[in-house]
């Protein structure tokens, strides 16, 4: 004999069913077909039992849970293309396939945490987005009025104007918890009692051939920045962007972009503790350079903690800020993709006596010499020259000192150089040596 409220049961020949077994085996557990929920309220008032199943065709296949109606045919019904994906929200939700190519990536701040984002470039074409490579020192002071592009950190460079000497240098982050393991940071302060107000800038300008992938496509700007306890910005603000040109190789800090238009921007409110900020735009289809730049304007004197610190600089192909990371897997590439734009020959590390390049004289005031580079240079090497403790030697003992180096013979990979010297004899042999673990012979091709 069947049970009444037993959710299956196998009915043998010639049972007899009570009412309560119809009612509950067979009506209570079929699909219901209702013309709307009113009629389906109407009709199952007084009656209603938690698993009973309706259909009404404004909802599907709904199910009563013992206090509510609820949707079992969402799944089925909130996919509609090939390639959507079921997800949740508040309920069940379709998220639309994304178009060709597109990667699927977490976002805490879309509708069910996930988004369809552009697939990203092989890497950040920003260098030394995470502060790391420091070629020229890892401390600058640049006094007031300093023009021109001034390079600090590797690839970043900013000048001053009247009442505005900084300081810039490199900082440990010491902040795993709002960084993601970023260990290094640049720190951008005003010196204390300065009172000039111009607006500050930190640039890094791209070279045309880095520059050109990113025409006619959407991008994500975004970079981790901090600020010091007197951070003089009105409203603690720090502007960034990122600016596009139409010229070739250009530097802002030295000649204005041609066909300048801002890509992407916003203005930062910075705290005490990092934050990350993004800003998305198109680069124009015409873009052949760009350049990202940070500035701030400063109000009243400045203090003692009158600086605010970046890292983490990146754009994204697409509108979404993917996850950090640097242009290069290991730092030995970082620092040779920075090579290519500066390379300083000596390791402060070493001991002296390094010998950095060799040649003979030519005079008994002159040696000419050739330095053999790490890397191969943008462009070749500029006629400036950066260099200090250095000493000529002759391979018997003798050595002697350098009062100037010129270029005499610019190139990629082997420039040659001009040594003034004294007590020298023509035609010998000479190399080019440290005298102590900060001598160095510095070569540029910066933008």
């Amino acid at each position: 004999m069947a049970t009444a409220n037993a959710g299956y049961h196998a009915y043998a020949t010639g049972d007899v069913l009570t009412a309560a077994q119809v009612q509950y085996n067979l009506q209570n557990q079929t699909t219901m077909y209702f013309a709307s929920s009113a009629a389906r309220t109407t009709a199952l008032s007084g009656v209603l039992v938690e698993g009973m199943v309706s259909y009404i065709p404004a909802n599907g296949i709904e199910y009563y849970n013992g206090s509510a109606w609820v949707s079992i045919s969402q799944a089925v019904t909130a996919l509609t293309t090939k390639g959507d994906l079921l997800t949740y929200s508040t309920t069940d939700t379709r998220l639309p396939v994304g178009s060709d190519g597109q990667t699927l990536v977490a976002n805490s701040a879309a509708t069910t945490g996930l988004q369809w984002a552009s697939t990203p470039s092989a890497s950040n074409p920003v260098l030394n987005s995470s502060m790391q490579v420091w070629q020229r020192g890892t401390s600058f002071s640049l006094a007031a009025s300093t023009g021109g592009a001034n390079y600090t950190a590797d690839r970043w460079c900013t000048q001053t104007a009247a009442n505005q000497a900084v300081t810039i240098g490199r900082q440990a982050t010491a902040d795993t918890t709002n960084l993601p393991n970023v260990q290094y940071c640049l720190r951008y302060q005003r010196n204390s009692g300065q009172t000039g107000t111009s607006a500050l800038f930190l640039i890094q300008p791209f070279e045309t051939i880095n520059s050109i992938p990113f025409a006619n496509k959407a991008i994500t700007f975004s970079f981790y920045a901090r600020a010091g306890a007197n951070f003089s910005a009105a409203s603690s603000t720090l502007a960034a962007s990122v600016v596009s040109g139409t010229g070739t190789d250009q530097n802002p800090l030295t000649v204005a972009y041609t066909g300048s238009a801002t890509v992407a921007s916003l203005n930062a409110t910075l705290t005490t503790t990092w934050q990350r900020f993004t800003a998305t735009g198109t680069v124009a289809s015409t873009a052949t350079e760009l350049q990202v730049s940070f500035s701030f304007t400063p109000v009243g004197t400045a203090s003692t903690n009158d600086y605010y610190e970046v890292t983490g600089v990146q754009i994204d192909i697409g509108s979404v800020a993917l996850p950090f990371r640097t242009f290069s897997q290991t730092l030995q590439n970082e620092l040779a993709a920075c090579q290519r734009y500066y390379v300083r020959v000596g390791d402060s590390s070493g001991a002296s006596n390094q010998r950095l390049a060799r040649g003979s004289a030519n005079s008994t005031t002159g040696v000419q010499l050739t330095a053999t580079l790490p890397v191969q240079l943008r462009t070749g090497a500029s006629s400036t020259i950066d260099y200090a403790n250095l000493q000529w030697y002759n391979g018997l003992g003798g050595v002697g000192a350098i009062s100037s180096i010129t270029m005499s013979a610019t190139s990629t990979t082997n420039p040659a150089i001009s040594a003034v010297t004294t007590s020298v004899v023509s035609g010998t042999f000479y190399e080019l040596l440290t005298t102590s673990t900060a001598g160095y012979i510095g070569f540029s091709a910066e933008l």
